[in-house]
C-alpha cells in the first residue's frame, strides 16, 4: 500500500471561539485551492480586512475574497437561506464573484422562522438553565435534525415535497407553541412563498459538495477545513451543556464535510494569549471586574456578529492540552499578544484543584469547572509594543515565555 503524503489542514479553535480563526484562514488561503466550512451556523463571524475594506463573513468561508479559490458550505452546516443571501448580495455589491466559486451541500439543514420562535421560548423558559444563544435558530434546527424531522437543501429544491413537509413541522411546531404558551404561531403558507423564492435564488449554487471535494483532492487540490465556534463549545467535548449543537473540533470536519479522514494532513489550533468566551457557561480563568475589563478594551472583544461583549480572562494552559489532546494539534497560532503589552504581570494557569486534589483531566460537569480552583503562575510582563511586529525574533524576551509555557508545562 502507497501511503500518500495529504496536504488538507484543518484551522480549529483551541478555546470558546473568538479566537481569530477567520484571519488565520484567510492568511492561510492562498496557499490552499478550496476553503470548506464544516459546521455552526450564522451565529458566529470571521472578521476579515481586504486592503480598506472589511467583511463580516456569517456562513460563507473567507476563501470567496480571493478570485481564483473555491468555497465550500459543508452538511455539517445549518443555513439560514434569507442570512446567506443578504451575505452573497454584500460580496457581490463589492464586486467579488460568488456564483461558479461557492457551493452549499445539498444535504445541509435549513433554519426556518419556527426554528428561531422554539429558540427564544427555550431561551425564556422559568426555571431553565439559559445558555446564551444567539436565538438565531440554530440549536432547534440541529435538533430537527437528529430527531430526522429536519428540511434539508435537496428538500427545498423540490417545491411539493418542501410544502408538505413544512405544513407537517409548522402543525407540530404550533402544537408546541399553544402548549407553552406562545404569543406566536406559524404560518406554512407564508414560509412556502418565502423560502421558495431563495431555493430559485440559491439553486446554482447547490451540489454533492463531499462528491466536489473527493474530486478536487484526487486532482491534487488542497483543501482548508475552517469551522466555527472552538473545542470547548463542541457538542460532545466541550463545557456541556453551555456548548454549541455541532461538532467544532477537528473530527467534525470528518462528519460535517464527508471527507474522510485518511484524507486529512495536519491541524493547526488557534489561541489567543488570554481566554474568552460569550454567554453562559464556566470559565475558570474569567477575570471579573477592572483587569477583565481593560482586556475587553484593549482586545475589541465584542462580537463580529451579535455586538456582545465578551467575557475575558487568563490564558488557561489546562484548556490548551485538553484541545491538543482532542484535535491532535500538529501546531498552534497564537493570537492577541498585544493586548497584553500594558501588563507588569500575567496570571497564567498551569493547572486545576478541585476539593484539594489537583485535577488531571477535564471534567466532564460544568458544576465542576464552576467550582474548581485555577492554579496561576505569574509571568513578568514585557510592557513594551508587540504590534506590527512579524518575526518571531522581534518580540520581548519576557513576551517567548508565554509561548515557552505549553511546551515546559505539557
Amino acid at each position: 500500500m502507497t501511503v500518500r503524503v495529504m496536504k488538507n489542514l484543518i484551522v480549529v479553535g483551541t478555546q470558546w471561539g473568538d479566537e481569530g480563526k477567520g484571519k488565520i484562514v484567510d492568511l492561510l488561503a492562498e496557499k490552499f485551492d478550496v476553503v470548506a466550512r464544516y459546521q455552526g451556523g450564522h451565529n458566529a463571524g470571521h472578521t476579515v480586512r481586504l486592503g480598506e475594506r472589511k467583511f463580516i463573513l456569517q456562513l460563507i468561508p473567507c476563501g470567496i475574497l480571493r478570485p481564483d479559490k473555491l468555497a465550500v458550505i459543508g452538511n455539517g452546516v445549518v443555513l439560514d437561506p434569507a442570512a446567506l443571501t443578504r451575505e452573497i448580495d454584500a460580496l457581490e455589491a463589492a464586486g467579488i464573484q460568488v456564483t461558479g466559486r461557492l457551493f452549499l451541500s445539498s444535504r445541509a439543514h435549513v433554519i426556518l422562522p419556527y426554528h428561531r420562535m422554539m429558540e427564544k421560548a427555550s431561551e425564556n423558559t422559568p426555571g431553565k438553565t439559559r445558555i446564551g444563544t444567539t436565538s438565531r435558530g440554530i440549536g432547534p434546527t440541529y435538533e430537527d435534525k437528529m430527531g430526522r424531522r429536519g428540511i434539508r437543501l435537496a428538500d427545498l429544491l423540490e417545491p411539493e415535497a418542501f410544502r408538505c413537509q413544512v405544513e407537517l413541522c409548522a402543525a407540530e411546531k404550533n402544537l408546541l407553541a399553544r402548549a407553552l404558551d406562545l404569543p406566536e404561531s406559524v404560518d406554512p403558507s407564508e414560509i412556502i412563498e418565502q423560502y421558495s423564492a431563495y431555493a430559485e435564488r440559491l439553486r446554482p449554487l447547490v451540489a454533492d459538495t463531499a462528491a466536489l471535494l473527493a474530486r478536487e483532492m484526487n486532482r491534487g487540490r488542497s483543501v482548508l477545513f475552517e469551522g466555527a465556534q472552538g473545542t470547548m463549545l463542541d457538542v460532545d467535548h466541550g463545557t456541556y451543556p453551555f456548548v454549541t449543537s455541532s461538532s467544532a473540533t477537528a473530527g467534525g470536519v470528518c462528519i460535517g464535510l464527508g471527507v474522510p479522514p485518511t484524507r486529512i494532513g495536519r491541524v493547526l489550533g488557534v489561541s489567543k494569549a488570554y481566554a474568552t468566551r460569550v454567554g453562559g457557561g464556566p470559565f475558570p480563568t474569567e477575570a471579573a471586574g477592572p483587569e477583565g475589563d481593560k482586556i475587553r478594551e484593549r482586545g475589541s472583544e465584542f462580537g463580529a456578529v451579535t455586538g456582545r461583549p465578551r467575557r475575558c480572562g487568563w490564558f488557561d494552559l489546562p484548556v490548551l492540552r485538553y484541545s491538543r489532546m482532542i484535535n491532535g494539534l500538529d501546531s498552534l497560532v497564537i493570537t492577541k499578544l498585544d493586548v497584553l503589552d500594558h501588563l507588569a504581570e500575567i496570571p497564567v494557569c498551569v493547572g486545576y484543584r478541585y476539593r484539594g486534589s489537583g485535577l488531571i483531566e477535564m471534567p466532564p460537569l460544568a458544576s465542576v469547572l464552576e467550582t474548581l480552583e485555577p492554579m496561576y503562575k505569574t509571568l513578568p510582563g514585557w510592557q513594551s509594543p508587540t504590534y506590527g511586529m512579524t518575526e518571531h525574533g522581534q518580540l520581548p524576551q519576557r513576551a517567548n515565555l508565554l509561548f515557552e509555557q505549553p511546551r515546559a508545562d505539557g
